[in-house]
């Protein structure tokens, strides 16, 4: 039976390139995104028909995950993988940002996962899935002011405590901490550092489905990658 996967945060970037991988790989795939027309272009882009879901929304928004998983189990019935990928960075540091804008990092970097695994628990342990939650370097390390790195630290120790509460239920969850990867993430930061070592969101998508792919009973926690020259 073909695996079902929902994926947080899919138009563009990491999420497309990981919903493009699994595709590939036979899966059903329902994506979310708050931008309707991106998705619509990625939709049309990847010619999957059916197999391909797209569901606008904010994953920040309890109701909206709520209708995504309810919208991907009335179409596909079932439920095993999920990639809480959804999230942005602010330019510049916390003193510069406004609390309307910290609000809204703190509740897509944070909150979004979180409805996400509570959300689709239930449906999870019934297939015995994986859950996926895309971190950061930056969730591993320090920086001046750098609130994005706050929610990024949140974001690992929700996926270890998630593991902690669901291993015994037989899911697996994997957390994936890129470093630089040329991707949209960028176009709010005034473009990606000039020269900088990158990765690819294919590179990053790989390594997403490795975790999927592992064979009953094995569970990759905690995959760290950076490109070869990122000191950071």
């Amino acid at each position: 039976m073909e695996p079902v996967t929902l994926i947080t945060g899919g138009s563009t970037g990491i999420g497309a390139a990981t919903a493009r991988t699994l595709l590939k790989q036979g899966h059903r795939v329902a994506v979310t995104a708050r931008d309707a027309d991106r998705l619509s272009a990625f939709s049309a882009a990847a010619g999957a028909g059916d197999r391909l879901m797209t569901i606008p929304g904010d994953t920040s928004d309890d109701s909206h995950v709520a209708s995504a998983v309810r919208q991907t189990l009335q179409a596909w019935g079932r439920l095993d993988n999920v990639i809480a990928n959804a999230g942005f960075s602010l330019p510049g540091i916390l003193t510069e940002h406004t609390p309307e804008a910290m609000r809204a990092m703190v509740l897509t970097n944070v909150l979004g996962p979180a409805l996400l695994v509570r959300e689709t628990l239930p449906h999870l342990k019934e297939s015995r899935g994986r859950i996926v939650i895309v971190g950061s370097v930056a969730g591993v390390k320090n920086t001046p002011g750098n609130l994005y790195s706050v929610t990024k630290w949140a974001a690992h120790a929700l996926a270890e405590n998630t593991r902690l509460l669901v291993t015994q239920d037989g899911v697996g969850v994997t957390l994936v901490a890129p470093g630089m990867v040329d991707t949209p993430f960028w176009d709010n930061r005034g473009g990606r550092p000039d020269d900088a070592p990158t990765m690819t969101a294919v590179q990053i998508a790989d390594a997403i489905a490795f975790a999927l792919n592992q064979p009953e009973g094995v569970d990759i926690n905690h995959i760290t990658m950076r490109p070869v020259g990122q000191i950071n």
